[in-house]
């Protein structure tokens, strides 16, 4: 699939003063997976590839967001991610050049999870970040606050429930998830989680294996509590016993994480309720309803 002239050349351009190479394209060929951007396998006339995603030119800074996310995740030796090359606006859309990966579903489960651990140990002195992004297609709001359980509802919670709201929510949900945000200290009887470096969207689609060695993609990066990202990866499923293991032997978890895991992952379950409707509204009531239990 060919490319509008003026973005082929805006993008071959930021290839060759990334790499310091002239980059001129010989094919492009659809990748799937993911549903927000449009995403390409780009090869050079000299052979070598390059991953593209593709959106429209308001979403720049989504991408720019994106890249700094992968900057500070591969800045910590951690776990290996591809790194980002070039990001910018052509005529009429947004882009972003990242390495090319020979990624694969079968690798060493157990290496993720001891690098999930070591990422988590990467932490900063606020909860948040220093830059807004997005998680999926949804503003995601990083102001930093040393208060996790105020981070948590107000950027997390509190937002998605003011979108749901928007978006032709339940009342019952939505005095449910009011309920939940006056009562959340009650879910950290002795936790106070320092600030970890987090993925942020880590859940099964979003990691991979190049060669064996574990790789992480497309973060909604922030700091907060590392059960956060365990959650998630707990929500739609893809990860093995054999990497919870590993980490658990690396940093083990708290007891109380069991219930808050329904606690972090409600925050997605609201964000899909947003993007996409359907029965992610029961879901999260259900959710709710079980949390709430939790305190009567």
């Amino acid at each position: 699939m060919p490319l509008a002239p003026a973005l082929a050349a805006a993008i071959a351009q930021a290839i060759r003063a990334a790499t310091g190479e002239v980059f001129a394209f010989a094919s492009l060929q659809p990748v799937g997976g993911g549903c927000i951007n449009q995403n390409l396998a780009a090869t050079g006339q000299d052979g070598r590839r390059f991953f593209i995603k593709l959106n429209d030119a308001d979403k720049a800074e989504m991408f720019a967001a994106e890249a700094a996310g992968l900057e500070a995740l591969g800045a910590t030796g951690a776990i290996r991610v591809p790194r980002a090359l070039a990001h910018g606006t052509g005529p009429g859309q947004a882009w972003l050049v990242l390495e090319w990966l020979p990624l694969g579903g079968h690798g060493d489960a157990a290496r993720l999870g001891r690098q999930l651990a070591a990422l988590h140990l990467t932490q900063g002195e606020v909860f948040g970040w220093w830059r807004d992004n997005t998680i999926g297609a949804t503003p995601q709001v990083n102001t930093p606050n040393r208060d996790w359980i105020a981070f948590y509802r107000e950027e997390r919670l509190g937002r998605q429930l003011r979108m749901a709201a928007r978006n032709g929510a339940r009342r019952a949900l939505l005095d449910a998830g009011e309920r939940l945000m006056a009562e959340l200290p009650a879910f950290f009887p002795g936790h106070a989680p320092p600030p970890s470096l987090l993925h942020g969207d880590l859940w099964g689609g979003n990691h991979g294996f190049a060669d064996g060695e574990p790789v992480l993609f497309d973060p909604a990066v922030y700091h907060g509590d590392r059960e956060a990202d365990l959650a998630m990866t707990e929500l739609f499923g893809g990860f093995p016993e054999t990497f919870y293991a590993a980490y658990r032997e690396a940093w083990p978890l708290d007891a109380g994480y069991r219930t808050r895991r329904t606690l972090y992952n409600l925050y997605h379950v609201l964000n899909h309720f947003n993007l996409f409707g359907g029965g992610y509204g029961a879901q999260a009531g259900r959710m709710l309803g079980q949390l709430l239990a939790e305190i009567r």
